[in-house]
């Protein structure tokens, strides 16, 4: 025995056996009512509301519902609607003790409600933790999730991974910032362009709910203008929500808004800034310290408190169509929180959807559009180049720049930076017969074949190597460019213009902006860069290689395209001028020469509602694998007035090669039925699908069926 041991004759060691004996007995007293960790076994449940329902993480659709827990003392306090929270999921009846369901594993959910009793009548398992006492799921966000989940045939647990960021301690335990009193309504300035825009503008700051499409005007001035819609929602006491395609546009929202406002009165929300700080500003907009977002696509779900208004912009963009189980697209999530929260809603773009125009068409939202005159004013002079000038100028074919481009390159260099439009990235993406244009194919997989670099073929699909083509069609030789990249068009007017920069933006790297001074700028579609003072032209290659792809929306989107390129050149006052080298007698080159993109909508919308395609009638995408197609096909009770499309076979994606969204495995042949009701059916299809999908995974089918909701692509 040591010395400290034995220090003192009041210590343990000294005692009596008497004593020793109490000792004993009231540690064993201590450790009796204390539970094991996450167990809980033998502790007290709360006195009130001891029965916690809870929303567990598992997105698979036969378990989309809550299940109850039982909520130990210990946890009472914590234990509130919101929280994070982590349950034992999948104990069976017979492992019960104490009246207790024990076992499972751990998994995450969220506490929806406390309640004093529980609907089922066995026993039931205690809450393992509570995560964080931070209440994270409100009763309006849940409402939403809901909504979201029944409209897209999925889980509520998916559409909350979609919604709620993951946790971050270090973010969590920081207070958010105190909230700014509302700011001063500010005046319509640039919105008095348009017909309606004061109004709006005057409806918002006070505290009315108007709903507009708006045509924006080309320009820079459309951030400005978005800024002053949520300055005058602020004005009046409520929140704001902007959601727009990408980081680019996040960043000159961002600017408008604190030029206007000033900082911290609206948050940032984008995939770009990390975990913690994006957890830390959703936060502060779920803590009510900030009430105005604008963000990209996640940001559709953030928690505004007082929502006044919605805004959409560029809903055609690709980029507002999620991924991710259930698949929700941000237009028709927006929509729902305006119907939900009797909130304004603006939707916003250069060019306008046929979505869009329904909106109007139905009379659920006005347009918000400024007159010809202005029009006219603000756009530049849209010239137009066919296959007509193009088979009379046959060296200018070779180049892919005919004479009148080359002219108003040399022109807007004068004066500006030239925006050269290049519908695919890389050097020759696509090779064809010069002779028939017949597509040039590889000999061992039919594959076709790219020039990747000056001089060499390749097959895009097996990789091989080409150096004897010859076209089977017409036994040619020569061959020629279907589509030239970005890569080789900045090659080639490099060496045309050899005193001038040449800039190039696509995905490898985006510009953001380029400076005022002459410069060629060659960009693949969607990332044009903006130019200080606007671009003194801008060409517009190789339309017919974005009007010819084999889907429903090809013309909508490449006028979409070139109206986002056109809007960033000056207005023809200014001298600025458009060259799109298209057939000038089509449909979206038309709108483009007239600027009339509404016009190209509202046609657009008349011939779908004729032939009965979306968005007048709602539609579904089932793909899977012949078999399993046909079997949920056969089990599933759709609507009376629903109608099944197909099947038909899936191109089968090879391996090695990037798989697109939603595309089958590689290797696999999978087939797709579309299925299409009238309006008012809508509901009852995705009901009808989730079923289906629930009672067969319920089943444990091994072959999986694919199911979207307004799929974007529909050939």
């Amino acid at each position: 025995m040591s010395s400290a041991d034995g220090r003192g004759e009041d210590g343990a060691q000294g005692a009596p056996p008497e004593q020793l004996a109490l000792i004993r007995e009231g540690v064993r007293q201590a450790r009796a009512p204390k539970a094991k960790p996450r167990t809980w076994r033998g502790a007290a449940l709360a006195k009130e509301l001891p029965v916690a329902r809870v929303l567990v993480d598992k997105g698979v659709l036969h378990l989309d519902r809550y299940f109850d827990y039982a909520v130990p003392e210990e946890l009472d306090a914590e234990a509130q609607p919101g929280v994070r929270v982590r349950v034992r999921f999948g104990a069976g009846r017979h492992r019960v003790r104490d009246g207790r369901r024990e076992g499972g594993g751990l998994i995450d959910g969220f506490l929806v409600e406390r309640l004093a009793e529980s609907d089922y009548a066995g026993p039931l398992a205690a809450l393992a933790q509570v995560v964080s006492p931070e209440p994270v799921l409100g009763p309006e966000l849940l409402g939403l999730a809901r909504a979201v989940a029944d409209r897209y045939a999925g889980s509520l647990a998916d559409v909350l991974q979609l919604a709620v960021p993951p946790r971050n301690a270090r973010a969590e335990g920081k207070p958010s910032p105190a909230p700014l009193p509302a700011p001063a309504a500010p005046a319509a300035e640039s919105w008095t362009r348009y017909a309606r825009g004061a109004a709006f503008v005057e409806s918002l700051a006070r505290g009315g709910s108007p709903r507009a499409v708006w045509n924006a005007l080309p320009g820079p001035e459309w951030a400005e203008e978005l800024a002053r819609a949520v300055g005058a929602t602020l004005a009046s006491g409520r929140g704001a929500l902007v959601v727009v395609p990408d980081g680019r546009t996040v960043s000159r929202v961002d600017a408008a808004l604190t030029s206007l406002l000033g900082e911290g009165r609206h948050a940032v929300l984008t995939a770009e800034a990390g975990p913690e700080k994006r957890y830390r500003e959703w936060l502060a907009v779920r803590r009510g310290s900030v009430r105005a977002v604008v963000g990209t696509r996640a940001a559709m779900f953030a928690p505004v408190r007082d929502l006044g208004l919605v805004v959409l912009w560029d809903d055609g963009d690709g980029s507002h169509s999620e991924p991710h189980a259930p698949q929700p697209h941000a237009r028709e999530v927006l929509l729902l929180r305006a119907a939900h929260d009797t909130c304004a809603f603006l939707l916003g773009s250069w060019g306008c959807t046929v979505e869009a125009a329904q909106l109007v068409e139905s009379g659920w939202a006005l347009p918000l559009v400024a007159g010809r005159d202005r029009v006219r004013a603000s756009a530049p002079l849209v010239r137009t180049v066919g296959d007509g000038d193009l088979a009379r100028d046959e060296a200018a074919r070779a180049a892919r720049l005919p004479t009148l481009a080359w002219q108003v390159v040399r022109e807007g260099l004068r004066h500006g930076p030239v925006l050269v439009q290049v519908p695919r990235r890389g050097y020759v993406p696509r090779m064809a017969c010069a002779q028939c244009r017949a597509p040039a194919r590889c000999r061992h997989c039919a594959g076709p074949l790219e020039a990747r670099d000056a001089d060499a073929l390749r097959c895009a699909w097996c990789g091989r190597d080409e150096a004897a083509w010859h076209c089977p069609e017409c036994g040619g030789f020569r061959l020629r460019a279907q589509v030239v990249g970005a890569r080789r068009t900045a090659e080639e007017l490099g060496r045309a213009f050899p005193a001038v920069p040449v800039r190039t933006s696509g995905r490898e790297q985006v510009l953001d902006t380029v400076p005022g001074a002459p410069a060629l700028v060659v960009s693949t579609p969607g990332a044009e860069p903006v130019a200080e003072g606007g671009y003194a032209a801008a060409l517009l290659l190789d339309g017919w290689a974005m009007l010819s792809r084999p889907d429903l929306r090809a013309g909508e989107e490449a006028l979409r395209r070139w109206i986002g390129a056109s809007a960033l050149v000056r207005g023809q006052g200014a001298g600025g001028t458009v060259v799109v080298v298209a057939e000038p007698t089509l449909r979206p080159v038309q709108a483009l020469v007239r600027w009339d993109p509404v016009g190209h909508a509202v046609r657009e919308l008349a011939e779908r509602a004729e032939l009965g395609f979306p968005p007048v009638s709602r539609m579904a995408a089932v793909s899977g694998t012949a078999e399993a197609l046909a079997a949920f096909l056969a089990v599933v009770e759709l609507p009376g007035d629903a109608e099944v499309l197909g099947p038909v076979p899936l191109p089968v994606t090879d391996a090695g090669r990037p798989r697109r969204v939603g595309a089958p495995p590689a290797g696999e042949r999978w087939e797709r039925a579309l299925v299409r009701v009238p309006p008012g059916s809508g509901a009852a299809l995705a009901a009808a699908l989730k079923a289906a999908q629930a009672a067969r995974m319920a089943r444990g089918g091994s072959e999986p069926v694919r199911i979207r909701i307004d799929p974007p692509d529909i050939g």
